[in-house]
């Protein structure tokens, strides 16, 4: 028995955005706390604070804006069916303009872990984050 089941790409695909996005933050979330408490000795509320600081919305848009060119059409399609979504609230420390491009990344995320396309994931995921944790 696996640990959850994939869904096909066009059941994913008709998945509201905020979803796939709901999904895409979780697991964005779940990798940089692995990568963090792997390679870090820092206690708890230390290794929270670095997470809260790659994940929030202004670091997820710079992460976004460093891999656009790297998306795939199909991705570029994602992102743009969820920044473009009826945003009913922002987060607190963060512009609207963020806060979209944040949420277009996520849904990217979202998208490839429900389809079970975990190494695309991980791609990204690797890709967007090796600078900025090590910035932290």
């Amino acid at each position: 028995m696996e640990f959850f089941e994939k869904i096909s790409a066009d059941k994913a695909k008709l998945l509201s955005p905020t979803v796939l996005a709901f999904v895409g933050d979780a697991v964005m979330t779940l990798y940089v706390r692995e990568h963090l408490a792997k390679s870090s000795d820092a206690k708890a509320g230390k290794l929270h604070v670095l997470t809260a600081k790659t994940v929030c919305s202004k670091a997820q848009a710079e992460l976004l804006d460093g891999i656009f060119g790297v998306l795939s059409e199909e991705e570029r399609e994602i992102f743009r069916r969820s920044r473009n979504t009826k945003t009913h609230s922002v987060s607190k420390n963060g512009t609207l303009a963020d806060y979209k491009k944040a949420s277009g990344l996520e849904a990217v995320l979202g998208y490839h872990y429900l389809t079970g396309n975990f190494a695309r994931c991980k791609e990204i995921l690797d890709f967007t984050l090796k600078k900025k944790i090590s910035e932290n």
